[in-house]
C-alpha cells in the first residue's frame, strides 16, 4: 500500500532525496499546508480575539483527537505546549523542596529529561538511580524490582527507547510496581504516540504521559502534550499564567490557584499553528480510517523488507547483525537502530548522497513512515550497495 499521494509537497520538493528519518523529523502530509494557511487567516480575521478560537475550538478538537487515540475518557486531562521540555520542568517542580529529590529512571532517556536531571545532579539537587535499558529482555523485571523498593519522588521511563527502538511491552506493570502513592510517575511516549497502538486506560489515573506531534503524528513542531492523572490536584512551581484560566476571578492575593485537569500544566503564550497542523493530520487519518495499528503494521512490513534485502547485500559496514533490537523482536517501535563505531561516518556519507538518516553516538537509525513504500526500500538498498559495497 502506498500513501505517497498525500505527501506530494514534501516529496516533490526534492524527488532525489531518500528520507529515512521518519522517527526524527517526519514529513508532513499535504493537509497541513491548508491548516497552516487557516491559522494565518484566523489570525488576520480575528486579531486579538484569535485566542477565543484557539481555546474554544482548536485546543478542544486536539484534546478530543488525542484522547480518542489514547483511549482517555476525559479529554480535559490533556494540556498542550510548544515542547516536552516545558512539561518535564513542571513535573520536576512538583517534587519536594529542601532536599535532593530521589529519581528512578533509565540510562536511555531522551535529552530533554537526561540533560536536565544531570544538571540537578551537578549541584546535589537530585539523587538519581538509572536502570540500564539493555539487555532489553530483562529490562522490565529490573525496573519493576527497583521501583518496588520504593522511596522515590519521581519514576520516569520511556514507552519506546529513542536510542534503540525497543518498545516496553508492559508499561502498566511498570507503573503499577511503584508502591508509594505520593511518587510521581511519568511515561515519555514520544516514540510511541502514533507509532504503535497505545491504550492508557490502565494507567490514566496514576501516570503522566508526555508526547507530541513532531515525529509520528506528522504535525511538525509546537504541538506537544501531557496527560495529567486525576488522582489529585497538582500545583507545579514552574507555572504560566495560562494555567490559571478559569480561576482568575477567584485567585487570592497570597495563594496561586490552578485550573483543573491538564490545564493546570499550561504555560504561557505560544504559537498555535502546530495545533492546527495536528488537527489536520489526525482528522485526515480519521477520514481515511488509518489507525496507529495500521501505521505500525505498515512500517514493520517495510522494516522486514529492508532487513531481508540488506541481509542479501552482505555489506560489511551495515548488516542485520548490528541491530540493537533484532527484527525478530516484535517489541520494537517504528525505527531500526544499528550499533556501529562508524555511525557518524556512515551518517555523513549517506547524507552526502542525499540519504537522510541520523545517529546517536555509535547508533545509526533508520525510520520509515506512511510516505514510504516497497519501491523506496528497493531504491534505498540499491543506493546502499552502490555506496558501501
Amino acid at each position: 500500500m502506498s500513501y505517497k499521494e498525500y505527501f506530494r509537497h514534501f516529496l516533490d520538493a526534492d524527488p532525489a532525496r531518500l528520507h529515512v528519518a521518519a522517527h526524527s523529523h517526519h514529513f508532513w502530509p499535504d493537509a497541513t499546508l491548508r491548516a497552516q494557511e487557516t491559522c494565518w487567516r484566523d489570525a488576520a480575521r480575528l486579531a486579538d480575539r484569535k485566542w477565543e478560537q484557539v481555546f474554544g475550538e482548536v485546543v478542544p478538537a486536539a484534546q478530543r483527537h488525542v484522547a480518542h487515540l489514547l483511549n482517555l475518557k476525559d479529554p480535559s486531562s490533556l494540556a498542550f505546549g510548544p515542547n516536552t521540555h516545558g512539561f518535564v520542568l513542571r513535573l520536576l517542580s512538583l517534587l519536594p523542596p529542601g532536599q535532593p529529590v530521589r529519581i528512578l529512571t533509565t540510562d536511555s532517556e531522551f535529552h530533554s529529561f537526561t540533560r536536565q536531571v544531570r544538571r540537578l545532579e551537578e549541584e546535589a539537587l537530585a539523587e538519581v538511580t538509572r536502570v540500564p535499558a539493555e539487555p532489553t529482555a530483562s529490562f522490565s523485571r529490573r525496573l519493576i524490582e527497583a521501583a518496588g523498593r520504593g522511596g522515590h519522588d519521581l519514576v520516569f521511563f520511556s514507552q519506546v527507547f529513542f536510542n534503540s527502538g525497543y518498545a516496553v511491552p508492559d508499561v502498566a506493570a511498570l507503573v503499577g510496581a511503584v508502591p508509594d502513592a505520593g511518587t510521581i510517575v511519568a511515561v515519555d511516549g514520544y516514540h510511541g504516540f502514533m507509532a504503535l497502538p497505545t491504550d492508557l486506560t490502565a494507567i490514566a489515573g496514576r501516570a503522566f504521559y508526555i508526547a507530541g506531534g513532531y515525529k509520528y503524528a506528522m504535525a511538525g513542531e509546537g504541538a506537544c502534550f501531557i496527560h495529567v492523572p486525576a488522582d489529585r490536584r497538582y500545583r507545579p512551581r514552574d507555572t504560566g499564567w495560562f494555567a490559571s484560566f478559569g480561576t482568575l476571578e477567584s485567585e487570592g492575593a497570597t495563594t496561586i490557584d490552578y485550573a483543573p485537569g491538564g490545564a493546570g500544566f499550561l504555560g504561557a503564550t505560544f504559537d498555535p499553528v502546530g495545533l492546527y497542523r495536528l488537527n489536520a493530520v489526525l482528522g485526515w487519518l480519521e477520514s481515511l480510517g488509518i489507525t496507529p495499528a495500521m501505521i505500525h503494521a505498515h512500517v514493520h512490513g517495510l522494516q522486514r523488507d529492508f532487513i531481508d534485502r540488506l541481509a542479501g547485500l552482505k555489506l560489511a559496514a551495515l548488516h542485520p547483525g548490528q541491530l540493537v533490537v533484532p527484527i525478530a523482536e516484535s517489541n520494537r517501535g517504528n525505527f531500526l537502530t544499528f550499533r556501529t563505531p562508524d555511525a557518524d561516518r556512515l551518517h555523513r556519507r549517506l547524507l552526502a548522497a542525499n540519504i537522510v538518516t541520523d545517529h546517536r553516538g555509535d547508533r545509526l537509525r533508520f525510520g520509515f513512515g506512511l510516505y514510504h513504500d516497497a519501491a523506496d526500500i528497493r531504491r534505498l538498498c540499491e543506493r546502499l550497495q552502490e555506496l558501501l559495497a
